[in-house]
């Protein structure tokens, strides 16, 4: 058995890349891991959603798609059935699915997204025009939007 050392990667919100995949999108991406980072076919990244936004359809051939939502509620649709979530919820995409992902809420909707095997998924990110987070968003990442003072 070959043993291998490998040192782990450790990135912060300030760390993190996003961009709008399209100019009209209602959604951003900030990629987390990629398969250059992750040394295998994997796409690690938060999906912000403003309010009212959703991800126009798509679908993955080979790909699964895992969400866990971070902030917010919204509604899950593949292959015409709906199904509602909220914060603390994972879904999961399978391949072939055509689906979106809607934010119902009154704020922003944040998630927590993993994409195996990547499928060009953060080559089509990263074609996309780079945006900047702002301090919603890294008081949502960082975990401070739930720190409650004593």
């Amino acid at each position: 058995m070959e043993s291998r050392c490998m040192i782990p990667v450790i990135k912060s919100p300030k760390d993190y890349q996003a961009y709008r995949i399209s100019p009209q999108d209602s959604n951003r991406l900030a990629i987390i891991f990629d398969p250059a980072i992750a040394d295998s076919s994997l796409t690690v990244c938060v999906e912000i959603f403003d309010q009212g936004g959703k991800t126009p359809p798509n679908r993955h051939q080979i790909a699964v798609e895992m969400f866990f939502i971070l902030k917010g509620e919204g509604i899950a649709r593949c292959d015409g059935k709906n199904v509602p979530f909220r914060a603390g919820d994972s879904l999961l995409v399978p391949p072939t699915g055509i689906h979106e992902i809607i934010n119902t809420g009154q704020g922003r909707l944040y998630a927590l997204c993993f994409m195996v095997p990547n499928e060009d998924f953060v080559e089509l990110i990263r074609s996309g025009t780079p945006v900047n987070l702002d301090e919603e968003d890294f008081r949502v990442l960082g975990r401070t939007d739930a720190v409650v003072p004593c």
